[in-house]
């Protein structure tokens, strides 16, 4: 497999009311196609900064991050924006629905910002709920769903535009045990249907543990880690 993300050298560095927090100390990981890659640490350890970097979400204070050999951070604002539109899904750990949307708009939404034709997308989107188990449910508000069902939606949002990478935060964090086993199966099954790569930042150990790899963030630095 060919290296999709490649991270040279990269320091990300906050500035909190004057004072200086080093979150990742020169960083240099790769990370390749078609990869489950699994990001764990303690809380506050730069985990989701690193998967902001990712998404171009955010920036590095140096080094550099590249996406299939180009520098994202070399891109343009409205080349970064399509980017993350086309290139790049995104599933957070509070899904960010718009509850004012029926379930099948809301995972249209990535293909109506992209200007593809509305009905074409609505169309799509209904596919993918099905895939998710919700294909029953596509004009259901999203405040009538469940908390499982709501994650369900935001990751058909998140693969709608069939993207390369999927980056996920934390998303079985605020699920029931059961659930969020549910979800990580999801997860899974998606990224072996679609052909994605996936990195997921995630304390859930069970989740970690069936991804192909994994790394430990730990005091601003990356190593391998293995689960039990």
């Amino acid at each position: 497999m060919g290296e999709l993300y490649t991270f040279d050298n990269v320091t990300k560095v906050y500035d909190e009311g004057g004072r200086t927090l080093e979150i990742l100390k020169e960083i240099s990981i790769a990370v390749h196609e078609g990869e489950q890659l699994a990001v764990v640490g303690a809380s506050g350890s730069g985990k989701s900064t690193l998967l902001h970097l990712m998404g171009a979400l955010d920036t590095p204070t140096s080094g550099t991050v590249r996406f299939g050999g180009q520098d994202l951070f070399a891109l343009s604002a409205d080349e970064q924006a399509d980017f993350r539109n086309r290139t790049c899904g995104y599933v957070f750990q509070f899904h960010h629905l718009l509850p004012e949307f029926s379930a099948e708009e809301n995972v249209a939404m990535p293909g109506i910002i992209a200007g593809r034709p509305r009905a074409e997308v609505l169309a799509e989107a209904r596919d993918m709920l099905g895939r998710v188990g919700l294909g029953g449910k596509h004009q259901s508000r999203v405040n009538t769903l469940s908390g499982g069902e709501r994650q369900r939606v935001a990751i058909a949002r998140a693969v709608l535009q069939r993207p390369k990478v999927l980056l996920a935060d934390e998303p079985t964090g605020n699920l029931d045990e059961k659930t969020g086993a549910q979800v990580s199966g999801l997860l899974r099954g998606l990224n072996r249907e679609l052909g994605m790569t996936m990195v997921i930042v995630t304390h859930n150990a069970e989740l970690a543990a069936g991804m192909d790899r994994g790394l430990e963030l730990k005091s601003g630095k990356l190593y391998e880690k293995t689960f039990a």
